[in-house]
């Protein structure tokens, strides 16, 4: 797994110097099957991130959002 360089800092985290934020990158994994993978790690600890696949990111989000965090996908 490639190490990403394209590191993004989320809209939410103001236009300030601080060090208070949420960065994601993307690098995509070939040959054949070709997918995505999504990198996320906070600017304080740069050298620790988190990896995933779209998927369960999305019904993570999902279940933030609607607050249903912790109850079983039916």
């Amino acid at each position: 797994m490639s190490t990403p360089d394209n590191w993004q800092k989320s809209s939410f985290s103001g236009g300030g110097d601080g060090n208070n934020c949420l960065e994601l990158a993307t690098t995509t994994c070939t040959p054949a099957p070709t997918f995505t993978t999504i990198h996320l790690r906070e600017s304080d600890t740069p050298a620790t991130h988190l990896t995933t696949t779209p998927t369960p990111l999305f019904h993570l989000l999902h279940h933030i959002k609607t607050g249903r965090l912790g109850t079983p996908l039916v």
